[in-house]
Formats: C-alpha cells, structure tokens, sequence
C-alpha cells in the first residue's frame, strides 16, 4: 500500500544530522515523517528540489519588530513577511516595545497581535527589570515564552539595568538561560563627550568603546558565575570578549550578527552615516576578523541579525540624536550564504549557527533539524544563485538595508513552515500561519 504524505520535497541536497544527502523528505500533520527515498509514494504536494539544498528551517533569534507603540518603524505583519523572504522560519522577538514586555498581559497582548498577522513562527522575551523580578520565574514559563533579556547598556528604549545588585536578583530568579546585551552603562555615560564633540557617527565605535563592551561582559559572567545561571551574551563585537567567553563555555554562549561580520569601520560609516549605526558598534576590520576566527574555533553558538529597524528620516538626523539599528532578518541568511562561498564557514558550520545553535541554546521544541519527529521546517536555497541586494526587495516598513547594491552568491528559493510553502522565488503565498515556538523547559507534563 502506497503511503500518504501532505507533502514530499523530492530530489533535494537534504543538510541532515548525518551530513548532506540525495534523499526525499516525507511530511504529514506538519512533521517529518519520512527520509530516504520515496519514490511511488502518494502526496498531495510535491516539491521538486532538484538542484537546490534544503536547510533545517533557520531560526533568528535576535529581532526587533517594533510592535506595539513604533509601528511607524516596523510591525509583525512587516516584520515576518521579510524574515520569509529571506528564508527565516522562526523569530524570537525583544522586549524593548512600547510599553515595555514585562508582564503576562504584554506577552499576551503580542501573541494575540501575532496571530493571523504572523508570517512565521515566533517567540517573544520578557524583559528584566527590578519591577518584576520576583514575577520572573513565571513569566520565563509562559508559553512561547523565549526567556528573560537584559540590557546593561542604554539603547533602542528604557529597558536599562545597570546595577550589579538588581542583575544578581534577575539571575537569582528563574532557571532559564538569560539573552543578555553587554554595554557598561556608568562608562557610556562617562564617555558620551566623544559622540557629542564628534558629532558624527565614525566615533561611535569610539564612545561605546571595547571597554564599555569588555567591562560589561566580565560583569555578567561574574554575577552568573556566583548566581549559577547560564546566560546568553549577544552581538559580541570585539576579540577581547571572544577569549573571555572562550574561557567561559560551561555558563555562557555567544552570538554574532552579519552587520559585525560584514561592515568594518571607518568606511561603512562614512559611506552609510548613521544608517551603519548600531549598539554595540560596528568595529574595525581586526574585530570582525576576531569574530570570524571565533567562528572558526567553536566560540561563536549562534548568528543573529539584530533586526531593528528607524525609519529613514530618523536615521538622517544629527548624530548622537540618531537612533541605532539596522534591518536584517531578511538579508541574514543571503549574507552567511555569500560569507561561505568566501571560504569563511561550511554550509554544515552555517547550519549549525542559524538552527541547531538557536534550537540548543533555547531548548526549542521540534525544531532545528531534519529529523522524523520534527516541524517540518525548510530553508530551500540556491547556492549557485547570484543576486543582488536592493532596497526594493525589503519588505521591512522602513524600506531600506545597509546592503543595497551588494552582489552575492546563494539565495533562498523558498520557506517551509510545518509543512506549508509560505515562499518560493521571491513570492510569499497563501496567507500568515505563525504559531508560537513551544520550548522543551514550558511544555507541560506529557499526557
């Protein structure tokens, strides 16, 4: 008897835990229920996959979207229909919202704006803050809950804890790994002089210096240290904090975005101005290639974009006035693509970093690999695809990237969430079917 499937991608590279195959993939129920070859098996959809590999579905657990209270900026709607585009399966998205994500009424009222409205599957962070640290070991556990975030540092927003007292009670409260961005506050305050006299953004990187990151990294490595909670250190930018994390593995992870592992200052920001701006700053070429050689050795867990999005007008003010961020989902997995052509990571070393990676260090429930059992969520790309990046293919509301004009090799064809094509060759289909992300450490007791 023929079996039945909802869907079989045929004739496909299939990047599996074992390595790369020619092999088909069976889909039922939105989960992968076959692999080998099924040749004569009924489907009710089949993908021919010739020429193309096919990605565990990639995961961007770094972005901002905006919504609610910055609509003008970006929206889940906008936001999700680039992470498609560009071939993201999953987001996680940041706290740093108006209002701020701090309580069970916030997560959801955004897992409400999310449904029907989201292209893909998605998270959202809690934010921590001394005004629900006692509340936080119940919200971490909130379904679809991605964790706590912390910013050390002042950014997009006031979500801001400085004080190492306030940081201990956080980590004290909750068992989940804590997402944290690493600036030292009193040193940005201390050294603001320098973007104000220098009024331009090449001094970005010079006011919120390696210090300011350095600092601050040893801080929450102390802290967690004492407090025996595992954290998550975000969009590391300099090579100090790579052999600090190196030295750390057993209690931090790492992530690195494609704005620090593609731009170099001074020249991106005297060509871009403060559309190159972002917190932590984009760094000389010796960072980069420190973060690269991070990669290279094992110390890098995870790349994220850090999607946050301004609009044009606001990104052409008056430095230090001008807000930091860039756009990113929908440019991050075409970037890592050219990145390996160039000979600085493997399509293995890729998958690791943008699915396996965001599936360990979160505990993400069925996702992250090709494997019978799991969501069946596909990233189909094109490695011999050339293309070029332009602002007219953005489907962020702000409408532009820092990578307009940019000529790569490798490209997303289509997405593939639980079983549904939501994008195939630069066109998103049929309507929004995200659902939230189910994390092993939430899901409650089998039945």
């Amino acid at each position: 008897m023929a079996r039945q499937f909802d869907l079989v991608i045929k004739k496909g590279t299939v990047l599996t835990p074992a390595g790369a195959m020619s092999l088909d993939v069976g889909v039922r129920a939105g989960k992968i229920v076959a692999l080998g070859s099924l040749e004569g098996a009924e489907a009710a959809k089949v993908f021919d996959a010739q020429g193309l590999h096919v990605l565990p579905g990639v995961i961007d657990s770094q972005v901002h979207f905006r919504e609610p209270g910055l609509e003008h900026k970006e929206d889940l709607a906008h936001g999700t229909k680039a992470a498609v585009l560009g071939g993201v399966t999953a987001i996680f998205e940041m706290p740093n919202t108006s209002p701020l994500t701090l309580s069970t009424d916030e997560l959801a009222d955004k897992f409400a704006r999310a449904d029907g409205r989201a292209w893909c599957d998605h998270a959202f962070f809690i934010g921590g803050a001394a005004e629900n640290v006692e509340q936080l070991p119940v919200l971490e556990a909130y379904p679809g809950c991605a964790g706590v975030k912390i910013f050390m540092g002042s950014s997009t927003g006031s979500l801001l804890v400085q004080d190492d007292p306030t940081l201990a009670r956080i980590l004290a409260n909750g068992r989940r790994r804590v997402a944290v961005h690493a600036e030292d506050e009193e040193r940005l305050i201390a050294r603001r002089q320098i973007a104000i006299d220098g009024a331009h953004p090449r001094v970005h990187p010079e006011w919120r210096d390696v210090g300011t990151a350095l600092l601050a990294t040893q801080r929450i490595l102390k802290l967690a240290r004492a407090a025996g909670r595992r954290v998550h250190v975000l969009h590391v930018t300099t090579g100090e904090e790579m052999e600090l994390l190196a030295e750390h593995k057993d209690l931090a992870t790492v992530e690195c975005t494609l704005n620090h592992l593609t731009l170099a200052a001074p020249e991106c920001y005297e060509r871009l101005g403060a559309f190159a701006q972002m917190n932590p700053p984009v760094r000389d070429a010796g960072h980069r290639d420190a973060l690269w050689r991070a990669i290279a050795s094992g110390v890098v867990d995870v790349i994220g974009s850090d999607h946050a999005p301004h609009t044009r007008e606001e990104k052409e003010g008056v430095y230090p006035a001008t807000p930091s961020g860039m756009p990113g989902v929908q440019t991050l997995l075409p970037l890592l693509l050219d990145h390996m052509h160039a000979g600085r990571l493997s399509l293995e070393r890729l998958v690791d970093l943008t699915s396996a990676g965001p599936a360990r260090i979160y505990n993400i429930a069925g996702k992250g690999r090709i494997a019978r059992g799991y969501d069946a969520d596909f990233t189909l790309v094109d490695l011999k695809a050339e293309r070029t990046i332009e602002n007219k293919w953005i489907a962020s509301k702000c409408g532009w990237t820092p990578f307009d004009g940019m000529a790569i090799k490798g490209w997303p064809m289509a997405t593939i969430i639980r079983g549904a094509v939501v994008m195939r060759e630069d066109e998103v289909l049929g309507a929004p079917i995200g659902k939230p992300v189910a994390f092993n450490e939430t899901l409650g007791p089998a039945a």
